[in-house]
């Protein structure tokens, strides 16, 4: 395996694997590019001697050419945040594609238009993978939330490229961010798991009971614990086919001797609505056809002394429904003790889409160790799962 810092791209074509599934608005202009801007660096480190073919996937085309989806809408954006003018194939394989390719000259880039208008790109096709590698001289993944998917562009295209295949720099950033956690562990280690569903969660929280000292459950998912517990939930988010398996998290937490945390007290609503009726309660007494949405004030204080005793941070999913401002007060608190934890030196990781959200919400994006780019690759990671788009650059 090469590294990016030290490998030489003069007069190369690097073929690069980009995650520019961005969202647009109504006019087609990106209303969020934080992925866009995450891989820059690695794209300028080719073009100082090289230069660069991208190619991403946008949205779920389902194998059909669609306007809406078309990469076209990145170009100029990505053109303003390299300096280069950035040139679009009218398709990722093919004639244009190829002419495209080989005209290409050093520090120049060429956007392959949208891989999954393509089947093939899904199933891990190796004719449409050969297809691309002929494009390039060099391969880079630097998708890290498309690593733990076996795709063509992702995983099959390394074989294509025995010894001129490496990580771009965020996936190399995403390893060595995540093994700090989940490896080189400064304790206690604190994981702060929330979001609606336990289902959706089991998984990692099952993996983290062998790695944490303290694991804080929130949002939805705190109901079916409390639940499982005999409490009264009113009408709250619960899965009533998950409480054995909520008691048998108590079980695992204990034979590990991690602490396990739920609130204690929570702001519940007459319905879901930022409008609703409010008020603050105990979590194990709320009426009948109330429903829990945030954290209370004694929970929202528990975890910040939590954090504050903490040496490593994972966050992963909010403590209530932050995308409301009546119900926000939990999360967005502990965002800021997270930060203010952080300053006095505590590595802090926030993963998962609403995680990262809410952070950047809260303008505290860069007041955090750092923030992942990986959705589910970053729980499959996380959860020691081998991930294919990374076993395919590690494997010679």
């Amino acid at each position: 395996m090469q590294q990016i810092s030290n490998y030489d791209f003069t007069n190369k074509k690097a073929l690069i694997r980009v995650d520019f599934n961005v969202p647009v608005n109504d006019q087609f202009e990106i209303t969020d590019d934080t992925r866009i801007r995450a891989a820059i660096p690695t794209i300028k480190k080719v073009l100082k001697t090289g230069s660069a073919i991208l190619m991403s996937h946008r949205g779920r085309p389902k194998g059909e050419h669609s306007d809406k989806l078309s990469l076209k809408h990145v170009v100029s954006h990505l053109s303003v945040l390299l300096g280069v003018k950035v040139i679009l194939a009218d398709d990722c394989i093919g004639e244009d594609a190829k002419n495209k390719a080989a005209n290409l000259k050093s520090g120049e880039v060429l956007l392959l238009e949208n891989l999954r208008f393509y089947k093939e790109e899904k199933k891990g096709d190796e004719n449409f993978a050969k297809e691309l590698a002929s494009l390039a001289d060099v391969y880079i993944n630097d998708a890290f939330g498309t690593a733990h998917r076996a795709h063509a562009s992702t995983t099959i295209i390394a074989k294509f490229f025995p010894n001129d295949k490496m990580f771009g720099y965020i996936i190399e950033s995403e390893i060595k961010n995540i093994d700090k956690v989940v490896k080189d562990t400064k304790r206690p280690l604190t994981a702060i798991i929330g979001g609606s569903k336990v289902s959706s969660k089991i998984t990692i929280i099952e993996n983290l009971l062998t790695k944490v000292d303290n694991l804080i459950i929130g949002g939805g998912m705190a109901y079916t614990f409390v639940k499982a517990n005999g409490g009264k939930i009113g009408s709250s988010m619960v899965e009533l086919d998950k409480l054995d398996l909520v008691l048998n998290i108590y079980e695992i937490a204990e034979k590990n001797n991690v602490k396990l945390f739920l609130p204690i007290d929570n702001i519940i609503a007459d319905k879901f609505d930022n409008d609703a009726n409010t008020q603050s309660c105990d979590i194990d007494q709320i009426p009948d056809g109330w429903l829990g949405l945030d954290i209370g004030e004694k929970s929202t204080q528990n975890f910040i002394n939590i954090i504050n005793d903490s040496k490593t941070i994972l966050w992963n999913g909010p403590v209530g429904v932050f995308e409301m401002s009546s119900f926000e007060k939990g999360t967005k608190k502990l965002a800021e003790a997270i930060a203010e934890a952080t300053k006095k030196g505590v590595f802090s990781l926030i993963g998962g889409g609403d995680s990262v959200a809410a952070i950047s919400k809260y303008n505290l994006t860069d007041k955090v160790s750092y923030i992942s780019t990986g959705g589910g690759a970053l729980l499959e990671y996380m959860e020691g799962k081998k991930l294919p788009g990374i076993e395919a650059i590690l494997n010679d």
